[in-house]
């Protein structure tokens, strides 16, 4: 028969050490998934900055190569090797698309050109909006890029220029660090801005900035409350 000394050994709870040595291993744990969404969210803003960077510099090696911008060209099918043939530009001086005055898309186009003259990875053809996985590249959200002369940047008063588009559905912090790294962190202003595209494809939702809840107010992005549907454009 059980003392009553017994029974209190048996069901005397924890002492502070073990408490102590569980609470270490809850901070652990919990800092290792922090650790981890850091890791994860760095990767994402390096990732998103290459595309940037490794485009720009392709769109720069075309113009130095063939003295025209891809998707313009208009001898893009005498001189770039494509299957079928691929498609001329007008040469006017600005990627255009149809509804902006182009006789093609030809911010579908560039895609075609940057990647049949081995500018960029992939190979892309040429297709009539909307854009799909065969005719233009994604961003890590799977929303298309996109090299345009418009003005959906910024504040979208500014005057129509060149620009490259990270497409969208990115999260306005990750927005927000990209900003920092390449430009002044600023996104109705300097070379990398907010921007209103809905990424192209099909079911994409523009972003909206401006507001509290949105991806930006003022002149900084959101970072108290994540719009998680962003996107930006650095300005050529």
């Amino acid at each position: 028969m059980a003392t009553k000394g017994t029974l209190m050994k048996q069901v005397r709870g924890f002492t502070l050490v073990e408490i102590a040595i569980v609470l270490v291993i809850i901070g652990l744990l919990l800092g290792g998934v922090l650790k981890g969404q850091e890791l994860i969210q760095s990767a994402r803003v390096r990732n998103l900055i290459s595309q940037q960077d490794g485009t720009k510099a392709a769109y720069f090696g075309f113009l130095d190569r063939f003295r025209a911008l891809p998707g313009d060209y208009s001898q893009a099918a005498a001189n770039i090797s494509c299957t079928p043939a691929c498609q001329n530009g007008n040469n006017n001086g600005r990627i255009e698309s149809v509804v902006g005055g182009g006789a093609i898309d030809e911010h579908i186009a560039a895609w075609e050109h940057l990647s049949k003259s081995g500018f960029i990875n992939g190979s892309f053809t040429y297709a009539v909006v909307p854009e799909t996985n065969a005719s233009a590249p994604t961003n890590p959200y799977a929303r298309y890029l996109q090299v345009i002369y418009d003005n959906v940047y910024g504040a979208g008063t500014g005057a129509g220029r060149h620009n490259l588009k990270t497409g969208n559905q990115i999260p306005s912090d990750i927005m927000a660090e990209i900003d920092r790294k390449i430009d002044d962190g600023n996104p109705v202003g300097g070379t990398f801005q907010f921007s209103a595209y809905n990424g192209g494809g099909t079911g994409g939702v523009a972003p909206v900035g401006g507001a509290a809840g949105q991806c930006y107010v003022g002149t900084a992005w959101a970072s108290a409350t994540i719009d998680t549907n962003c996107g930006g454009a650095s300005l050529f």
